[in-house]
């Protein structure tokens, strides 16, 4: 990408998260990135494009800081599902004081032909199978129900941490995914 794009980009990525990807127009993006709007339509081509690429960075980011954790990780297949909460409030406080960014994104995105769309649930859909991998080490012939009920843990301690309602919701998240792993039924 160009310098410009660049900043197209960081400027929409901070605006989308703040303000909402509805509420900010291509106006706003073009002055926080001190760009003309003909540079940005050149750049991205359209609105919906730069929304597509805010989400696929973000995503993109985010799968490369779980890598992290996940590789750190204590090799035993708990602790690596542990490792993914662990993750998930370091990238939150740093990153996502609004909650998660698809999250937030899928709740003005829910058109399936919105080219932002498949990137919004593939990220969901990479969550669950991850989950799904992880709980095969643990519990094979149980894989799916565990993991789902850990994506459940998960995502909606996102939700909760954007909401701000209690303190500390990912913790809490690795607390209950803790002991239901510990739990004997696994």
């Amino acid at each position: 990408m160009t310098p410009a794009a660049l900043r197209v980009l960081e400027a929409a990525a901070r605006l989308f998260y703040e303000r909402g990807i509805h509420a900010v127009g291509v106006d706003l993006i073009a002055a926080e990135a001190g760009v003309t709007k003909k540079t940005l339509y050149d750049r991205f081509g359209s609105k919906e494009q730069i929304v597509v690429e805010y989400l696929a960075d973000r995503d993109e980011r985010w799968r490369a800081f779980l890598d992290q954790y996940l590789a750190a990780a204590d090799p035993a297949p708990s602790a690596r599902v542990l490792a993914v909460f662990d993750a998930s409030h370091a990238w939150s406080s740093e990153h996502s004081s609004k909650g998660c960014s698809m999250v937030n994104a899928h709740a003005e995105i829910s058109d399936p032909s919105h080219p932002a769309h498949p990137i919004i649930t593939g990220q969901k859909q990479w969550m669950l199978d991850l989950f799904t991998r992880l709980a095969g080490d643990i519990t094979p012939g149980q894989a799916d129900r565990l993991a789902r009920t850990l994506m459940l843990l998960h995502e909606g301690a996102l939700v909760a941490h954007g909401l701000n309602i209690f303190p500390d919701p990912i913790p809490h998240a690795r607390e209950q995914a803790q002991a239901l792993l510990a739990a004997p039924s696994g």
